[in-house]
């Protein structure tokens, strides 16, 4: 079964997410993922309030930009929030946008060794280990979480590149995808994850995040085009606008390329984000097997 969820644009204000996070719990929305995109909200902050406003909804962060964030932080705040709400927390880190980085004077000479580092620290901290590491960027002095996860506590790590997707099959424990990715990107991407993990000798399930664009109602043609254009994303076959049953085929078109989560993703500009994640629930779940 696909799992079916909404994004909470930063482009809202921050205290509009108590109103978004309970409309989507109480419809029965599955996942609602939120974002760390500089300079707009904090991605840890944002989860742990739109969690204990909800009683059932998944929320994950995704993409946390790991040069932003020591790993030890942000081990320590994800075992929180694991702890807290069991289940219910998702983390994804990635590279983040690198003038960003550069803004910040967090920016790296090689991400994807970094990215590497992070990944295999930060997996071991959330599985209670005690970790002396002397890497290129990750360097930690005997450090171990007091209050690791109870529970396993997967790590998600997003991009697009081919070696950034075999990476995230190598040393994480899914894949996101944003919504740049159609369906034959969709089929590209498992394949490259597919490879990172076979090298690394890893099996079992690993789960594929892919966000679609999304307009529905009014105006909703010249919405998404509007977005494309603003964020570059203009191939053809990228997005879908009109009813139910055209965001469901769309959906099941991503889930046959192999996602197992599509997450519906509004323009920046959505007039309803508590309806679109209504809409999502109430009427394309139904649609979607």
């Amino acid at each position: 079964m696909t799992t079916l969820g909404a994004v909470f644009r930063p482009q809202l204000p921050p205290e509009r997410l108590r109103s978004v996070a309970r409309a989507a719990d109480a419809a029965g929305l599955e996942e609602l993922w939120l974002w760390e995109d500089c300079f707009l909200s904090s991605g840890v902050a944002s989860t742990s309030a739109a969690l204990a406003w909800t009683d059932r909804l998944r929320v994950g962060a995704g993409l946390l930009p790991v040069p932003l964030r020591n790993v030890a932080l942000t081990a320590m705040e994800a075992a929180t929030l694991h702890r807290m709400f069991p289940g219910r927390a998702m983390l994804a880190v990635g590279h983040g946008v690198q003038p960003w980085m550069g803004q910040t004077g967090a920016r790296v000479e090689s991400p994807m060794t970094l990215l590497r580092e992070y990944l295999h620290a930060l997996r071991a901290l959330l599985g209670g280990e005690r970790l002396t590491v002397d890497g290129r960027y990750v360097r930690l002095d005997d450090v171990a979480l007091d209050w690791p996860p109870t529970a396993p506590a997967p790590v998600h790590a997003g991009g697009l590149g081919p070696r950034t997707l075999r990476l995230t099959g190598e040393a994480a424990d899914g894949t996101v995808l944003d919504a740049s990715v159609p369906a034959d990107g969709v089929r590209r991407a498992c394949a490259l994850v597919a490879e990172g993990r076979a090298a690394a000798g890893r099996s079992g399930p690993h789960p594929v995040t892919v966000y679609l664009h999304v307009a529905t109602g009014p105006g909703a043609r010249e919405r998404l085009r509007a977005e494309k254009e603003r964020t570059g994303n203009t191939a053809p076959g990228l997005g879908v606008t009109g009813d139910a049953r055209a965001v469901a085929d769309a959906v099941v078109e991503l889930a046959e390329a192999g996602a197992t989560a599509v997450i519906l993703q509004p323009t920046s500009d959505e007039p309803d984000p508590e309806g679109f994640v209504r809409f999502a629930a109430e009427r394309v779940r139904p649609l979607v097997p």
